[in-house]
């Protein structure tokens, strides 16, 4: 029995249970390892493989889920912040939502992957959780979940009504623009330009008036263009200018890997931020800079210097 098919899409659904893509992928190995030491006892007369995998993985992620809080956002916890020259302190002790890197995995559905959504999901009890993840994003069907849970239909369809409810204020995600879009690439790349030549004003208006930007594991973070425009000049005048960008995807989005200058030449890896593109505009910036997550996306720690090569 091949499992290493599966790897991807059972990578993401844990991702989507967890909100951390490291322990989305210890939690797939030991899936796959209990599937393998199970194989025997597997009756492909009363599941396929997919099903029965995603049988034991979901078993697997509630056991991991036990006794645990959500992993959130920043803007998940409180009011932001007006203050652009606040003490930037990590939070280190919170189990901060984790972006998921596209690049490493095959993976067909997007739109739930989207940061936001699986920020709000994280807030669900963690089999309202895995009903809304199995039946609304994979696609299973209520008696399959039923025994993927091993309860009811009718407990099942009560779960996920109850998790529908609880989602009803959570944006579109479908509504995010995709990074090959031909008009989100334009932004992007306006962008990229724009934070290249540390030209606030110009990043300015490329954002929405509401534009979020939050920066974990700093608690802070910030609504409107006008306080993100000021936090940026912040950086800016705290880092230098001379910054480098690469681009790739994060959660099915727009996400850049950002350099900052170093005294001495060239530029060390700063920050990933994962950016949402609605309306021709940038309506939310999450930037990450904890070092496990540049491990997750591979980044390169430094570069000696130039601009990264991009396709235009």
């Amino acid at each position: 029995m091949d499992f290493e098919p599966y790897r991807g899409e059972l990578t993401a659904f844990c991702y989507r249970m967890l909100g951390s893509v490291h322990e989305a992928e210890d939690l797939v190995q030991e899936t796959l390892l209990r599937a393998w030491k199970a194989r025997d006892r597997y009756d492909p007369a009363r599941a396929s493989v997919r099903t029965w995998l995603y049988r034991i993985a979901t078993n697997v992620c509630l056991t991991a889920l036990e006794g645990r809080g959500r992993r959130p956002l920043p803007s998940g916890l409180g009011r932001p912040s007006g203050d652009v020259e606040a003490a930037l302190m990590p939070a280190p002790d919170v189990p901060w939502l984790e972006p998921f890197p596209d690049a490493r995995f095959d993976v067909e559905a997007r739109a739930d992957l989207r940061l936001a959504w699986v920020a709000a999901v994280q807030v669900l009890p963690a089999r309202q959780r895995a009903v809304l993840v199995l039946r609304e994003v994979l696609a299973f069907t209520a008696a399959e979940v039923a025994g993927q849970l091993g309860t009811t239909v009718a407990a099942v369809n009560s779960a996920l009504q109850r998790a529908r409810a609880a989602l009803a204020g959570v944006g579109d995600a479908d509504a995010v623009g995709e990074p090959d879009d031909p008009a989100v690439r334009a932004v992007v790349q306006r962008y990229v330009r724009a934070f290249e030549a540390a030209d606030v004003p110009a990043l300015v208006r490329l954002l929405a008036d509401d534009a979020v930007l939050e920066m974990p594991p700093v608690p802070l973070w910030y609504r409107g263009s006008r306080d993100y425009g000021r936090f940026l000049q912040r950086v800016f005048r705290m880092r230098g200018t001379g910054w480098s960008v690469r681009e790739l995807t994060a959660n099915g989005q727009p996400a850049l890997a950002a350099y900052a200058p170093e005294p001495g030449g060239g530029c060390r890896l700063h920050t990933l931020q994962v950016l949402t593109v609605t309306g021709g505009r940038v309506a939310h910036n999450v930037v990450f800079a904890d070092p496990r997550v540049f491990d997750a996306f591979e980044l390169e720690g430094a570069i000696p210097g130039g601009e990264f090569r991009r396709e235009r």
